[in-house]
């Protein structure tokens, strides 16, 4: 747990410099800024999505997920824990996108390839090595983060420890019944739902996606997988 921590830290002290900065930074830098790191979002989302093996895998779960997601509505769940964070601590000032800020850097945080093996080997291995080099990542990312969308993103550090931590938890109990194609398609599937939040971050939808509502697909490959190797043994 002790990574889960660092990287939490990181992306507070990351919050902290690009606050520092936001108000030496005109607007349209701001905005540059988004952009930019959406882009390098796409390009990492991108590369994590064509790890898969099994396409089918990728369309079932995101398909399920997404109802799932929708039914339970996690996005207004997380927005609405975004809400009481700044009602309860951050009142007052320009906060205007606070709400957006901890929704987007809570799952870029915590979505991909490096989250799920970085999670996995530090609770299968206490191997925390993959962990500490996204900590890296995610200092610079919250850096320009804050500096545009100010202390939502700072926020985002709580789900940070929640998330990546009971993800760490969940790895120590579970991970030894994962196979390596179960991990690569929790990947691949993790790589295709920041191409959402790519898209979100750069603007070029006419409505937001709602990416966290399509955060159970990544674990649906723990029953595809199987199932489909199961099925397929049955025509050999």
């Amino acid at each position: 747990m002790i990574a889960v921590v660092v990287n939490t830290l990181t992306v507070l002290i990351g919050s902290l410099i690009g606050l520092l900065f936001r108000s030496r930074m005109k607007q349209n830098l701001q905005n540059a800024l988004i952009t930019a790191l959406g882009l390098c979002t796409a390009v990492i989302a991108m590369m994590n999505a064509l790890k898969t093996g099994d396409i089918l895998c990728i369309i079932i779960c995101m398909a399920v997920g997404t109802a799932v997601g929708e039914a339970l509505h996690i996005e207004a769940g997380i927005e609405k824990s975004g809400d009481a964070l700044k009602k309860r601590f951050f009142a007052g000032g320009n906060n205007s996108r606070f709400t957006e800020g901890f929704v987007t850097a809570s799952i870029l945080f915590c979505i991909g390839s490096m989250t799920i093996v970085g999670s996995l080997e530090a609770g299968l291995h206490h191997d925390y090595s993959i962990i500490y080099a996204k900590s890296t990542l995610d200092l610079i990312s919250s850096m320009a983060l804050a500096s545009a969308m100010g202390f939502g993103v700072m926020a985002s550090a709580l789900f940070v420890l929640i998330f990546q931590g009971g993800l760490t938890l969940l790895a120590s109990l579970a991970g030894p019944v994962l196979s390596e194609a179960v991990v690569t398609e929790m990947t691949a599937v993790g790589g295709t739902i920041l191409i959402g939040l790519a898209v979100n971050m750069i603007g070029l939808g006419k409505e937001r996606i709602r990416v966290a509502n399509m955060l159970p697909a990544i674990f649906l490959p723990t029953v595809y997988v199987p199932v489909s190797n199961y099925i397929s043994s049955l025509f050999r």
